[in-house]
């Protein structure tokens, strides 16, 4: 038989057991500070933005259909961007000891709904190899399409720059406090509810009815004595004792 247990009880065992919640809480907050600052590789973004436009026609207008072919080409050219045959001209111009396979890792294309622009974005350790990155996948790419798609619609809007004081993206200390506090208060919380579930120990008259099924048959309150010998002062006391001592 499942035993109910009340809302009234469950507030009463997370009060109890509230200072283990608190020591579990920080304890992880603290191990993922530590692990976010000392520990994991910092990694920088950057991107660079490419526009996907056909020629313009003898009068110098575009047409709706050379619009819509170029949007329908995005998803094309997006796999082409992250393939071997530009990633392996990257890695050779780059002279980098990778594999077009770890580097696709490392590269993300985006393109927003009925937009002509790709965004090529690039995480690596370090910045400036990012900046390379994301500007040579670019330049490949836009030299490239010519040949394979026989297609000159591609330009380079706004190449990858090199900050001075670049801010890593990964890790995201914020993120990963809240992520480990979290988890840190679930775990004190479910301890403390499988602490209170294994202390079989009676602690009121409710336990005993409860637990053992006994009637309650009467409670042995403080001796009137013993609470008298707690208001007397120190002194008082040990001359009362003494006395008492004497008489026997």
């Amino acid at each position: 038989m499942i035993e109910e247990i009340s809302l009234r009880q469950i507030v009463g065992i997370i009060r109890k057991k509230m200072v283990l919640i608190l020591i579990l809480t920080v304890l992880a907050i603290s191990i993922a500070a530590v692990i976010s600052i000392y520990i994991l590789t910092p990694t920088y973004q950057t991107s660079t933005q490419l526009l996907v436009n056909q020629e313009q026609t003898v009068d110098g207008q575009l047409t709706n259909q050379g619009i819509q072919t170029d949007l329908q080409l995005i998803n094309t050219y997006s796999n082409i961007i992250k393939s071997p045959v530009i990633l392996t001209q990257v890695i050779e111009q780059l002279n980098l000891d990778t594999t077009a396979k770890e580097l696709v890792g490392s590269i993300t294309v985006n393109s927003s709904a009925d937009s002509q622009m790709i965004d090529i974005v690039v995480e690596h350790e370090q910045p400036a190899t990012a900046v390379l990155l994301a500007n040579t996948t670019a330049e490949v790419f836009e030299s490239e399409i010519q040949n394979l798609m026989n297609v000159d619609n591609v330009k380079i809007m706004w190449p990858a720059e090199e900050t001075e004081n670049p801010v890593p993206v990964k890790p995201n200390l914020v993120v990963n406090m809240a992520a480990a506090g979290a988890a840190g208060l679930i775990l004190g919380i479910g301890l403390s509810f499988i602490l209170a579930y294994m202390d079989t120990t009676i602690k009121s008259e409710e336990d005993i009815e409860k637990y053992l099924q006994l009637p309650l048959l009467g409670i042995i309150s403080k001796i009137a004595e013993v609470k008298a010998e707690k208001e007397l002062s120190p002194k008082s006391l040990k001359e009362k004792r003494l006395t008492a001592y004497d008489e026997k």
